[in-house]
């Protein structure tokens, strides 16, 4: 197993935190990701280096999505096969809780598992409310129940490194970007209890509220947004056809043939493939499955309803 931490001009926590990880009796390495600081910081790493973890870095500062995928690159290369647990450098996540997420992901194979703060006591309010915001939303999104989604601590099997690599993003929103992907390609996720703390009111984190946020909130937006607009379109076409034609069947499966095509052109360019790495064929195939399903099943309780117990569009 192979300990990740992304790190962008850290405090000397970086240092305490891999030298007890180190320290720590087991089959781990710890691999830190020096995400373009500045030189001033270069002491730090050479003092988690001399600890015994392996540094690789890059400039300029690029963010962490990609200071984690630029990991997941390096294990892939050099220590093949190894299952990978992420931990953030600012002391918030312990050795314990680290050795517990790996421990879970040592029993499962095929899924995520990611570090779940109990947020009791006393929490930063930015800390707080971005959390609940951002469940909230995932779960309208895309219907993922999870208590936390932006937690640090994460444990991935290296079957799924490959894949990680391949997610969009370079900053925070990958790691909701992940959560998003997952769902589409039914990995399960799980969650892990872990230790509550957050150090001098979160104060060394390098997230910013604005720009930041956009980034993490964009991701559900686009993935909201094509939902709804096809649902708007197709509520559109059904009432102004049948208004015109009085023939519920045609208005139905016209305006799903739209929607439906609306709705899959703004998921493969937008949300779920933008850069085209689906054949379209694939893509086309599967969602057309889905789509025809949907259809035969709204039209049946739509009769149902409408013609059946009269009840209005």
């Amino acid at each position: 197993m192979i300990v990740v931490i992304p790190s962008y001009e850290p405090s000397h926590k970086l240092c305490h935190l891999v030298e007890s990880l180190c320290a720590t009796p087991g089959d781990h390495r710890v691999l830190v990701v020096n995400d373009g600081s500045d030189p001033r910081f270069d002491e730090v790493f050479d003092e988690v280096r001399l600890s015994g973890a392996i540094v690789v870095e890059h400039r300029p500062n690029r963010g962490k999505g990609y200071a984690l995928k630029r990991g997941f690159r390096y294990i892939s290369e050099h220590f093949p096969g190894e299952d990978v647990v992420c931990a953030d450098s600012d002391g918030q996540h312990t050795v314990t809780d680290i050795l517990a997420i790996a421990a879970e992901i040592d029993s499962h194979r095929d899924l995520i598992v990611l570090g779940a703060r109990g947020f009791t006591g006393e929490i930063p309010l930015r800390s707080r409310f971005g959390n609940a915001a951002t469940r909230i939303a995932l779960r309208a999104a895309s219907g993922l129940r999870l208590q936390v989604t932006q937690t640090g601590l994460r444990a991935y099997p290296a079957a799924l490194l490959p894949w990680l690599d391949t997610i969009e993003g370079e900053r925070f929103e990958y790691e909701l970007n992940v959560l998003l992907q997952a769902r589409r390609r039914n990995i399960s996720v799980v969650e892990v209890p872990i230790a509550t703390i957050y150090i001098d009111d979160n104060a060394s984190s390098h997230f910013r509220p604005l720009v930041d946020s956009v980034r993490v909130y964009l991701p559900l937006l686009k993935f909201a947004m094509s939902s709804l607009t096809a649902a708007a379109l197709d509520l559109f076409l059904v009432v102004a056809l049948v208004a015109t034609t009085g023939n519920l069947a045609l208005a139905v499966v016209f305006a799903r043939v739209c929607s439906a095509t609306a709705n899959f052109t703004m998921n493969r360019r937008l949300v779920f493939d933008p850069a085209g790495r689906t054949p379209l064929r694939t893509a086309l195939a599967g969602y057309g499955v889905v789509a025809v399903g949907v259809l035969a099943a709204n039209y049946v309780m739509l009769h149902l309803l409408y013609e059946g117990l009269g009840v209005t569009l």
